[in-house]
């Protein structure tokens, strides 16, 4: 049997990592066939975790036998991810130990109603890593202006973070910034820089969703023919673009004397993923947003569907290099027609985190209704 175009990506210097997690997922061996295929991680979120636990009876009899031990209902929902998250390492386990720590690990959201909260987002952070005690699991924290001392904290206690809800340029710099002053904090207390890592996940394919939205509107009002073909072929390259100059800082920051310092004590480079990378338009190709950000020292987190068809019809081939200057022409072209790609960032930063909040209070709603009580 050949390899898979999840292996191949593998050796081109690409992991890919599951955008999903459920109990059925990991009762039914599907995880472990997925690692057979070259699948070397998972990450999971509020929203994920709703969808699992609304959408099925896997947890019902775990939700009352917790609700008849005296649990309140965030107290339910702790045990029941945190069992979720252990099991699925154990599986990514040997992953994590043939890849020398690389790879092989499962990401556990940190209570987003925190996330404008530092201090109380560290104490969380700490204690989920305690009660998890699994070396091969990051704990998310949002990039937000109140994230980035949280992240620093928390590295510099040597807790794997997957800093999550990057969308902007800015946004990337200050988590690499966070990153790279958390491991020199690590590193001035001589603990193991090898042991601990982090990944900064760039969300994709939701800039599309909006900046298309817009030029479809600009387009149709548009009484030049010719702008409005030009606005219309605009659709479709602005999340790649911006991606790739998130891609050209991150080259730039992790060949700088800060990092390489760093590395000559055993630091590993906090790695850029790609995330929310399922195609919105089904105008596009099903593998968009995996096709076109292949990169070296990168990892694309896939929801089962597109892996599937990755599997099933993808190829291998670069796609994203440390050169940003076609990106910059397309970002450059799309201010001209009145796009701020930084506006559209930051809205989409403050709908992702609401989003994530509400999914997570839906999912404590879920557990109160399936454990038949009121408490809190």
């Amino acid at each position: 049997m050949g390899k898979t175009t999840i292996q191949e990506l593998a050796e081109f210097g690409q992991s890919v990592w599951l955008d999903t997690i459920s109990r059925a997922l990991i009762d039914t061996g599907r995880v472990k066939e997925l690692v057979g295929l070259g699948v070397s991680g998972m990450t999971s979120n509020p929203t994920i975790f709703d969808k699992a636990v609304s959408s099925s009876r896997d947890y019902d009899d775990e939700i009352r036998r917790l609700q008849e031990l005296g649990k309140s209902t965030f107290e339910i929902y702790d045990d029941l991810t945190v069992r979720d998250i252990q099991d699925a390492a154990d599986i990514f386990k040997p992953v994590y130990e043939r890849t020398n720590r690389v790879d092989g690990y499962v990401s556990l959201e940190i209570d987003p109603r925190l996330a404008a909260k530092t201090a109380e987002t560290i104490e969380e952070g700490r204690r989920l890593h305690k009660k998890v005690a699994r070396p091969n699991v990051m704990f998310k924290v949002p990039a937000t202006q109140e994230g980035f001392g949280a992240i620093e904290e928390l590295l510099a206690d040597g807790i794997n973070v997957n800093v999550t809800l990057i969308f902007s340029v800015e946004q990337y710099v200050k988590t690499a910034q966070a990153f790279l002053n958390g491991m020199a904090r690590l590193a001035d207390e001589r603990a193991g820089l090898s042991r601990t890592h982090s990944v900064a996940s760039v969300f994709v394919s939701r800039i599309d969703t909006a900046v298309d939205a817009w030029l479809d509107e600009r387009a149709a009002a548009e009484t030049d023919k010719a702008v409005a073909a030009r606005l219309s072929s605009l659709r479709g390259k602005a999340a790649v673009a911006n991606a790739t100059l998130i891609y050209e800082r991150y080259a730039e920051l992790f060949s700088g004397k800060a990092f390489r310092n760093l590395k000559d004590s055993g630091a590993r480079v906090q790695r850029v993923l790609w995330g929310s990378t399922s195609t919105k338009d089904a105008a596009y190709s099903d593998i968009k947003y995996v096709a076109e950000l292949i990169a070296n020292e990168t990892v694309n987190t896939m929801p089962e569907k597109t892996l599937e068809a990755f599997l099933d019809h993808g190829t291998v081939r670069e796609a994203i290099t440390a050169d940003a200057k076609e990106a910059e022409k397309t970002i450059e072209e799309l201010s001209r027609f009145g796009v701020d790609i930084d506006a559209v960032c930051a809205k989409l930063l403050d709908d992702g985190v609401a989003a994530f909040t509400k999914s997570f209070d839906s999912l404590l709603n879920s557990i109160r209704e399936k454990a038949g009580t009121a408490s809190t």
